[in-house]
C-alpha cells in the first residue's frame, strides 16, 4: 500500500500542488502570498511523502515550526490553519480520484492518506498549544484567557468540520454531535443527543453484529477503521460510508466511549459504477460486432444458394417464393452491414456528405427496431441543404441516439416526425415525437454523463451526452423543447 501510495503521489505531484496553491489563494491571498503559499505546500507534500516512506511523524518537526513560523507571521488562527491543511486533503481527493479503480481502491487510498494528514496536524496543534503556552506563562491571566480561547478554536473545528465526527459514551449513547454529522445525516445536535448507539444503523441483523465487533475491537486495539460500511439518515435513505473509530480513556486510564468519525463515499461509489459502466459498454459493443459477422457468413452461402435455385427452377410458384427470400436475406444482410458500421469505434476522417443521406441513414436504422410496428414516420428533407466536411460514422450516431430516445418516449407507439431545413447559417435537423415529454429538471439534466430515466439495465445514460460532445466538438448545437405529456423537439444544428 505505502508503495502504491508514493507512486500516485509522485504521479501526480504538481497536479496536487497547483490544485493546493490555487485553493490557498482563493482562501488566503490576502495574507499569504503566492511564494510562500507554493513554499508550504511543497514542503507538505514532502512532509507527507517521507512520513508514509518512514512512518516516523519525528522527522517533520522541523517543517512543523517553520509552518507555525509562517502562520503566526501571517496571523493566522488555529481554525484557519485546519483550514489550510483541508484544502490539501481536497486536492489529494480531487486528483486520486483519477486513478484506475481496479488498480487501486480510492476508498483505502484516501483513508490512510487522511489518517497520516490528521496526525500531522495533531502533532502541529500540540507545537501551537506548547508555543502558546510557553508565551503566556509570565501572565497567569492571561494564559488562562488564551487557553479558554484555544478551547474554543478546537471546539469550533469539530463543530464546524464537514467530517461528520460523533462521542458515543460507556452506555452506548450519543453525547456529542458536530456539524458535518448533521449535514451529512439530517439529525440535528438535540434530535441525537442520548440516542442509541444503533440509532443511525439500517435494519439489518448484520449491523449489530458490526456494532459488536467495532466494541470489542475498540476496547482490546484502542481503534477501529470500517472502509465499506452503510447508515441511515433522517430522511430514511442508506449511505454508503467509511468510518473511523477511536477508544476515549480518561486521565487513569479507564474506558470511557469512543469517538468516531465517518465520512459519506457516495461520490466515489459513483465513479466506480461508472468505470465498471463503461467497460461493459465497450465489451458489448465488441460483441454486438462479432455476433454480426457471425451472422454475415452463412447469410452469404444461404444467398448464393437461393440465387442458384433460382436459376434452375421453372416453377413459377417456387421462383416467386425464391424472390421473396431473397429479399428478406437482402434486408437481413442490410441490417447486418449497418450493425456492424454502428458498433465499429468512428474513425476521425472527414467527408464531404450531404446531412439528408445521414438522416435518412439513421432512420432507416432506426425503423428495424421491434418497437415500430405502430410508430408513423413522417420525413421532410429540404432540397436546398448545402454539403459539408464530417466524421460520418459519427454524425450517423447523433442522429440514431436521438431518433431512439424519441422511441422510447412514445413507447412504441405515436408519430416521429424528423425535418431538414436550412436555418441562417446552420443546416438545422428537427427530430419531433408526441410521446411523455420532460419536465424542466429532467431537461437540464439530459445531457450529464451517466444521467438516464430509463429502468436500470435498459438505458446506459450516455447515448446524448456523447451526440452533445460530437456537435460541440463540430461547433454546432444540440437545442431541446418538451413538455410534460405535449413531446420534444430535438434540434441538431451544424454550421454549413
Amino acid at each position: 500500500m505505502k508503495k502504491i501510495i508514493l507512486e500516485l503521489l509522485t504521479e501526480f505531484y504538481n497536479l496536487i500542488a497547483e490544485n493546493w496553491i490555487a485553493k490557498l489563494q482563493l482562501n488566503f491571498g490576502t495574507k499569504l502570498s503566492k511564494s510562500e503559499m507554493s513554499t508550504f505546500v511543497n514542503a507538505s507534500l514532502q512532509s507527507l511523502i517521507e512520513v508514509i516512506n518512514t512512518a516516523e511523524y519525528i522527522t517533520i518537526d522541523h517543517y512543523l515550526i517553520d509552518s507555525y513560523r509562517l502562520f503566526t507571521k501571517a496571523k493566522l488562527n488555529l481554525l484557519e490553519v485546519s483550514q489550510t491543511f483541508s484544502l490539501g486533503r481536497f486536492a489529494l481527493l480531487h486528483n486520486l480520484n483519477k486513478t484506475d479503480g481496479d488498480k487501486h481502491d480510492p476508498l483505502i487510498i484516501m483513508g490512510f492518506l487522511d489518517e497520516v494528514i490528521e496526525q500531522i496536524f495533531a502533532r502541529y496543534s500540540m507545537l501551537y498549544q506548547n508555543t502558546q503556552i510557553k508565551e503566556v506563562k509570565q501572565e497567569r491571566d492571561r494564559l488562562a484567557k488564551k487557553l479558554d480561547l484555544n478551547q474554543q478554536h478546537l471546539n469550533t473545528i469539530l463543530y464546524k468540520s464537514d467530517t461528520a465526527i460523533a462521542v458515543i459514551n460507556c452506555d452506548e449513547k450519543f453525547v456529542s454531535w458536530n456539524h458535518g454529522a448533521e449535514k451529512m445525516f439530517g439529525y440535528s445536535e438535540s434530535e441525537i443527543i442520548n440516542q442509541p448507539s444503533t440509532f443511525l444503523m439500517p435494519n439489518d441483523e448484520k449491523f449489530i453484529r458490526e456494532l459488536e465487533y467495532i466494541i470489542s475491537e475498540t476496547k482490546n486495539n484502542g481503534s477501529v477503521q470500517i472502509v465499506d460500511t452503510k447508515r441511515k439518515t433522517k430522511s430514511g435513505k442508506i449511505i454508503p460510508v467509511q468510518l473511523k473509530v477511536t477508544q476515549m480513556q480518561t486521565a487513569e486510564g479507564f474506558n470511557c466511549g469512543r469517538t468516531m468519525i465517518m465520512q459519506d463515499v457516495s461520490q466515489v461509489k459513483q465513479l466506480q459504477q461508472q468505470v465498471d459502466q463503461s467497460e461493459k459498454l465497450a465489451v458489448i459493443g465488441q460483441l454486438a460486432a462479432g455476433v454480426a459477422h457471425e451472422i454475415g457468413n452463412p447469410l452469404t452461402s444461404i444467398s448464393a444458394l437461393v440465387q442458384i435455385l433460382q436459376r434452375k427452377s421453372q416453377d413459377a410458384n417456387l421462383t416467386e417464393q425464391l424472390i421473396t427470400i431473397k429479399d428478406n436475406i437482402d434486408r437481413i444482410s442490410k441490417i447486418v452491414r449497418e450493425l456492424v458500421d454502428f458498433s465499429r469505434p468512428s474513425g476521425e476522417d472527414k467527408e464531404l456528405l450531404q446531412v439528408n443521406d445521414v438522416v435518412k441513414t439513421a432512420v432507416g436504422i432506426v425503423k428495424y427496431d421491434k418497437r415500430v410496428k405502430n410508430v408513423e414516420f413522417k420525413t421532410h428533407f429540404s432540397k436546398h441543404i448545402p454539403t459539408l466536411f464530417a466524421v460520418p460514422d459519427q454524425l450517423l450516431q447523433v442522429y440514431v441516439n436521438i431518433l431512439i430516445n424519441a422511441l422510447d418516449a412514445i413507447n412504441g407507439e405515436g408519430k416521429i416526425e424528423v425535418t431538414t431545413y436550412l436555418d441562417d447559417v446552420y443546416i438545422s435537423t428537427d427530430i419531433k415525437d408526441d410521446g411523455c415529454g420532460m419536465t424542466e429538471e429532467v431537461k437540464n439534466k439530459i445531457f450529464n454523463p451517466f444521467y438516464t430515466t430509463k429502468q436500470v439495465g435498459k438505458g446506459t445514460g450516455l447515448g446524448l451526452s456523447v451526440s452533445y460532445g460530437i456537435i460541440k466538438k463540430m461547433h454546432g448545437k444540440i437545442l431541446v423543447e418538451s413538455k410534460i405529456n405535449n413531446g420534444s423537439v430535438f434540434t441538431v444544428k451544424l454550421l454549413s
